[in-house]
């Protein structure tokens, strides 16, 4: 019977684990300037690079031990070439991690890729979206 609880447990836990398609909707048409100054994003390290057809994207890293794949931190925050990129998102594959891929076109968030890694159960709420304030 504890095994039973135990599972329904996880099972609830897991289902709170979700990704709402309208929290990463609503930054479709956003301008950059409020990513930047979201209060969730400051709190995580973001690695930037750029697409061939100059799509921008920065990728928020929410996760453990990320860093130790940032060449002493020097990727974050910057923009770096895609093979340097690649190299990085290599690496963090290896760590819990939930990366929060923005795709920037002309100022403005053009989609939102929320990717885990690592078995890591990545979610979304109030506070992922772009009016939230603190």
């Amino acid at each position: 019977m504890r095994i039973l609880h135990l599972g329904v447990l996880t099972a609830l836990l897991l289902g709170c684990a979700t990704v709402h398609p309208e929290d990463t909707e609503a930054w479709v048409g956003q301008p950059v300037n409020v990513l930047e100054k979201h209060p969730l994003f400051l709190t995580m390290q973001v690695v930037k690079t750029r697409a061939s057809d100059g799509t921008e994207i920065w990728n928020y890293i929410n996760g453990r031990d990320v860093a130790s794949c940032s060449q002493d931190g020097t990727l974050f925050g910057r923009r770096v070439g895609w093979g340097t990129y690649s190299s990085f998102v290599d690496c963090t594959s290896r760590y819990q991690a939930c990366n929060n891929i923005f795709y920037i076109r002309d100022g403005r968030v053009q989609r939102v890729v929320i990717m885990s890694s690592g078995g890591a159960q990545c979610s979304t709420d109030q506070r992922f979206r772009p009016t939230y304030s603190g």
